[in-house]
């Protein structure tokens, strides 16, 4: 199967060490299904979802790969710099950082699960923005058994800078898909810690503890219901622990989870 297309005809690698990261970035790219794509005449911003995450040797690897590869035609010579990332929002939040418009990285009509409610809709956009930088990723999860029996379910720590959020500046996003592989809701949870997030991820044995509804965003009665009745089936026993208050560097619709 033929890979992705980097638009790299005629350039080479601007140093060894651009080599070797970009061979080892693309090895497998042939399990990677491109989800979006944004191309200048010297830059291209690609958003994958790798298929072959799900064996990845580290537990929870994140599905998603954000690439942003530079040339220069004068030189005849590239750089690039890629990163996973849990979501397909936290990707393309990666991706606008590195100078790609956010409306060029949207997602087209590409099979895969859709947002169930408004809610998720509007969570995603915020992480899409993340506005004034506001969410710093912290830690990530991806629990996909790889069957249709069970769903998926993604978890994501991240710091929130928000002074409206200074009383519980730990948020949790919990995007789960249902095991029809049809749609999918994301939830917002609030915490002191990272270590209270992690306790509510191990124990699920309480609602999540919602974050409030932002004020110039209000969330109907209906919805918020739905929202409190939050639940998952991912055991403990699949839930490494989330680190501590340091934070590590991070940043932070149809997607193509399922697809063969």
């Amino acid at each position: 199967m033929r890979g992705p297309d980097y638009r790299l005809d005629g350039f080479e690698p601007a140093s060894g060490a651009v080599e070797g990261d970009f061979l080892s970035a693309t090895q497998w790219d042939d399990m990677y299904t491109e989800l979006a794509a944004h191309h200048t005449a010297d830059d291209s911003y690609l958003l994958f979802y790798d298929r072959a995450a799900i064996w990845d040797d580290v537990p929870g690897s994140a599905e998603y790969v954000g690439m942003h590869i530079q040339r220069d035609s004068a030189e005849g010579t590239f750089a690039f710099d890629s990163a996973r990332q849990p979501t397909v929002p936290f990707t393309q939040n990666w991706l606008s950082n590195r100078g790609c418009p956010p409306e060029a990285i949207e997602l087209g009509a590409v099979p895969g699960p859709r947002p169930a409610d408004a809610l998720t809709s509007q969570v995603e956009d915020r992480l899409r923005a993340n506005p004034g930088g506001r969410y710093t990723l912290l830690e990530d999860y991806t629990h996909n058994p790889g069957t249709f029996r069970d769903g998926v379910e993604v978890n994501a720590l991240v710091h929130d800078a928000h002074p409206d959020s200074a009383e519980r500046p730990y948020r949790l996003f919990l995007e789960e898909t249902a095991p029809s592989l049809d749609t999918y809701t994301v939830r917002e949870g609030a915490f002191t810690s990272a270590e209270a997030a992690d306790a509510w991820l191990r124990a699920r044995d309480t609602p999540l503890p919602l974050a409030p509804a932002p004020a110039r965003d209000p969330v109907d009665r209906r919805a918020a219901a739905a929202l409190t009745r939050t639940t998952t089936s991912v055991t403990a026993s699949t839930q490494p622990s989330l680190p501590g208050i340091t934070a590590a560097p991070g940043t932070v619709h149809a997607r193509s989870r399922g697809l063969a």
